[in-house]
């Protein structure tokens, strides 16, 4: 996920988006614990992509 692509959303949907990431960093550790993880760099990805949509967030709330 580019931060380009995520400055162009709104708040609204940045903390939609947000939240999908969470339920999947979720799931992700989930599969991880229990050994059913095939991708283990997607666990790296929605982590940095959810620290994208958090700085994103925060530099619109104090512009």
């Amino acid at each position: 996920m580019k931060a380009a692509d995520l400055r162009a959303k709104t708040s609204d949907e940045l903390k939609t988006e947000l939240g999908d990431l969470k339920k999947e960093q979720f799931n992700l550790r989930f599969q991880a614990a229990s050994g059913q993880l095939e991708n283990t760099a997607r666990v790296r990805e929605v982590r940095r992509d959810i620290a994208r949509i958090r700085t994103i967030l925060t530099s619109q709330a104090s512009a």
